[in-house]
């Protein structure tokens, strides 16, 4: 695979816009409250049908990642069949996770994904988080890359209006 810094898309006649995590990405997103419990979340995840969301902080700070892996924790843990316990999300969600800028392009998306076991980024910039990226909005890029890519099909007996 080209790295992205030899794919340059100025002064080719066949030039083409790059996509980048801005042009792919879902910018209304689904998170979860860093004061919600576990079974809140599982309970949002499962109704809403994502496999993960953003944990943000009263402020509005992403400071977590909450997946169905996560989720499965609970399950194994000793308090799962305590009465009156919490469970707070904090005690599940993954405090380190890896974002993306709005300006990664595609190429360096795609290899993210290949070379990760995560379906998705969150999107960040100066520390706000914008949107999310994921395997699914990749591929949706590359496909629209390719059908601008391919040339239309020409009919040679057409000569056009007389």
């Amino acid at each position: 695979m080209p790295d992205a810094a030899q794919l340059s898309t100025h002064g080719s006649p066949h030039s083409h816009h790059v996509p980048t995590a801005r042009d792919v990405m879902t910018h209304s997103l689904i998170t979860i409250s860093s004061d919600s419990t576990i079974f809140e979340a599982i309970r949002l995840l499962v109704a809403r049908k994502i496999s993960g969301a953003p944990v943000l902080d009263p402020d509005g700070e992403m400071v977590g990642m909450l997946s169905e892996i996560d989720c499965l924790g609970v399950l194994a843990s000793d308090q799962f069949h305590a009465d009156g316990q919490i469970h707070p999300v904090t005690d599940y969600m993954s405090r380190e996770f890896e974002t993306v800028t709005p300006d990664t392009d595609i190429y360096r998306l795609a290899l993210y994904f290949r070379d990760k076991p995560v379906r998705r980024f969150p999107v960040v910039e100066d520390g706000r988080l914008l949107g999310q990226v994921s395997r699914r909005d990749v591929l949706r890029g590359i496909d629209e890359m390719r059908r601008k890519l391919t040339p239309r099909k020409r009919y040679p007996d057409y000569r056009g209006p007389a």
